[in-house]
């Protein structure tokens, strides 16, 4: 592979992994795009790669989480059995449907994530003492441990799995839907849900890689140097989420994602 396409893809990792750590939406809105229209793979092909990206995004990102008690480690196991289902489900059907198809999904759903991020709908969760709370999560902000109880455990799971599907077909993490619904609807408080989330995307696009593996889809000289920066990319951005004002950037990225739909859009109509 050439030197310069090497950095180039390293470079795309590397925004991927931070946006993915920063956000835990697993960082396929950067790369999917990228490999497409840059280096010239196919959809199938790009989402194989981009899901490998996210495992590493995640083992980056979660194990700093985890470590500072954030992620919600339980309820992201429970609500992963559904969502893998879904993943491995999203996969294979994603081998047999006509790429314009799955690059129009993509463009849909990022075009859902960047209204999600403009219009910040994070529902207030009120937090109780920690003391004889369901789950518990630590405000790294202002080192403060925080109480909450989660809500509608099946329902929740339910819309993992569709999630899941999603995440795999268009090679994004899929933390665009698990977030809001784990903090509109499960009653999980929003950097309780990212850092979850982060840990979650992990397994589901770890289900996901391995059925494109088998498959013959995942492209291996990309997909190993684009996992190397989107692990660099979130251990860095892990660390920037207890510094960086995220409402502020939400808007910036939001504006980066509604341009990435469009591009996706032209280049399914054979304008680009």
């Amino acid at each position: 592979m050439d030197p310069v396409v090497i950095l180039g893809i390293l470079f795309f990792g590397i925004v991927a992994g931070m946006l993915g750590a920063l956000f835990g939406i697993g960082g396929g809105v950067i790369i999917v795009p990228a490999l497409i229209i840059v280096y010239g793979l196919s959809p199938t092909e790009a989402a194989a790669v981009s899901l490998v990206s996210i495992i590493s995004t995640s083992v980056g990102a979660a194990s700093f989480y985890v470590k500072n008690r954030v992620s919600n480690v339980r309820l992201g196991l429970f609500l992963e059995i559904s969502t893998t289902i879904g993943a491995i489900s999203g996969a294979v059907l994603a081998i047999f449907v006509g790429g314009e198809w799955l690059m129009l999904l993509f463009a849909c759903v990022v075009t859902y994530s960047g209204i999600r991020m403009i219009s910040n709908p994070e529902n207030k969760i009120v937090t109780v003492p920690p003391e004889g709370a369901e789950f518990t999560y630590r405000d790294m902000k202002d080192d403060t441990e925080h109480g909450y109880g989660v809500k509608n455990f099946r329902s929740g799971s339910a819309i993992c799995a569709f999630a899941g599907a999603i995440s795999s077909m268009t090679g994004l993490g899929g933390g665009a839907i698990k977030i809001p619904l784990m903090n509109t609807h499960m009653n999980v408080p929003v950097k309780a849900a990212a850092a979850t989330s982060s840990y979650m995307i992990g397994i589901t696009a770890f289900s996901g890689a391995v059925t494109y593996f088998i498959g013959g889809a995942v492209l291996l000289e990309y997909a190993a140097v684009i996992a190397l920066g989107a692990y660099l990319g979130s251990i860095a951005g892990s660390r920037l989420s207890t510094k960086i004002r995220s409402n502020e950037l939400k808007r910036y990225f939001s504006v980066l994602f509604f341009a990435m739909a469009v591009i996706t859009i032209l280049r399914v109509g054979g304008l680009l």
